[in-house]
C-alpha cells in the first residue's frame, strides 16, 4: 500500500511545512528542505521533511539559502523534479552509487 502525507491531518508544529513554488520553469522554491547534499548545473539533490528531493535542469544555480527557515531557491531551466522514495529503493541506490564513486 503506498504511503501518503495528509497535511491536513498532522498536527500544527509536528511537521514542518513543505512546498514546492515554480515559476515559467524558470524559478524554484522549495520549503522545508533539511540539507542540501549535493548540487551542479545540471542537478540538485536536497534533503527536505518529506524525503528525498532530486531537481533536474539546465544552468541551474542556488539563488538563495536560508538555513534557519529551510527554504532553498534555484533558478535556470528546470526540466523536472521527483522524490525518491523508499518503493523506489534501487534506482535510489544506483543515484547514490553514482554519486560517490
Amino acid at each position: 500500500m503506498d504511503q501518503y502525507y495528509d497535511i491536513g491531518t498532522t498536527n500544527k508544529g509536528t511537521t514542518p511545512q513543505h512546498d514546492i513554488v515554480l515559476r515559467s520553469r524558470r524559478t524554484l522554491e522549495i520549503s522545508g528542505v533539511k540539507q542540501v547534499e549535493s548540487f551542479d548545473n545540471e542537478e540538485f539533490l536536497l534533503e527536505t521533511v518529506m524525503g528525498f528531493l532530486i531537481i533536474r535542469g539546465d544552468n541551474l544555480q542556488m539563488k538563495n539559502l536560508d538555513v534557519d527557515k529551510g527554504v532553498v531557491s534555484i533558478k535556470g531551466r528546470i526540466s523536472g523534479f521527483s522524490y525518491l522514495d523508499d518503493h523506489h529503493g534501487e534506482k535510489a541506490k544506483g543515484f547514490f552509487s553514482k554519486l560517490f564513486k
